[in-house]
């Protein structure tokens, strides 16, 4: 017997997936609760209120490998093993970043019969939240920039600029750059850099916000750079928290999806991790 890769067993229960909004309704979510982003994929509007209570189980790894230590394929499936047990279980996965895919990993959404889906989705853009943090980094990079440029008020010094760009995808050829190499109004001639998305610091913010306007808070106290003087520059120096926080808002709700249509929970991504666990 021909033994199915990964890619072939998710394909293969595309054709048994439930409807998302099956999923949903599963979770005590109603039609209004989500918005729905095909048939498959959704978000969720607002977190309902509730007063029960659950309990919370951390899977985590230590001695990393390049394939990954199999986190997300143990909490699918114990997930599973709980659902089996008659018990209401919901997943809180992390979102896979384009870098990672596209190298020797190759994916996150688990492995055999413990996966989620539509795989090839969530490995991609899903719902391109992770395009939303990185235009909202970049955004700021590029008042930072423009700053400087324009009389440079908050005299923002162009060599101790902290603020990186971003990419969601592994190009070391982009770590370490000279930027405003061209004419004199393409900018100030400084050291810059993309890291992956995954490593901006928006990231962090988004995840510990509690909602939008705690979320706008946290960006603009984001240190981004030293003054000539020594003192620090804020993103809210910038005037640039109302912006960010735009671009984050419909990112800002977390996804649900499915486990091969089986089971009667779901796969939220990791905005659920921090400020969303009690759905």
């Amino acid at each position: 017997m021909t033994q199915l890769t990964d890619a072939q067993i998710a394909s293969n229960a595309l054709a048994t997936i439930a409807p998302i909004s099956d999923i949903a309704r599963k979770l005590g979510l109603s039609d209004d609760d989500i918005e729905h982003y095909g048939k498959y994929k959704a978000k969720i509007r607002h977190t309902p209120t509730t007063d029960r209570q659950g309990k919370l189980i951390l899977v985590t790894a230590i001695n990393p490998t390049p394939t990954g230590e199999g986190k997300t394929t143990l909490a699918i499936g114990l997930g599973d093993a709980l659902t089996a047990l008659g018990e209401r279980a919901v997943l809180a996965l992390r979102e896979p970043s384009l870098g990672p895919v596209f190298g020797i990993k190759g994916g996150a959404t688990g492995g055999g019969q413990a996966q989620v889906i539509p795989m090839e989705d969530i490995n991609l853009h899903f719902t391109g939240d992770f395009h939303a943090i990185t235009s909202a980094n970049n955004l700021l990079s590029a008042l930072i920039d423009n700053h400087i440029h324009h009389g440079n008020e908050l005299g923002i010094n162009p060599k101790k600029v902290l603020w990186r760009r971003a990419l969601d995808m592994n190009d070391r050829f982009l770590r370490h750059i000279m930027g405003g190499m061209g004419k004199p109004s393409d900018g100030v001639i400084r050291p810059d850099g993309f890291d992956i998305t995954v490593a901006s610091e928006i990231m962090a913010v988004f995840c510990l916000a509690r909602d939008l306007d705690d979320l706008k808070e946290r960006l603009g106290n984001m240190m981004v750079a030293y003054r000539f003087d020594g003192a620090p520059v804020f993103a809210k120096d910038l005037q640039a928290q109302g912006a960010m926080t735009a671009l984050l808002k419909t990112a800002f709700a977390p996804k649900p999806s499915s486990n091969h249509g089986r089971h009667a929970h779901a796969h939220p991504w990791w905005t659920f991790c921090q400020h969303r666990p009690r759905l």
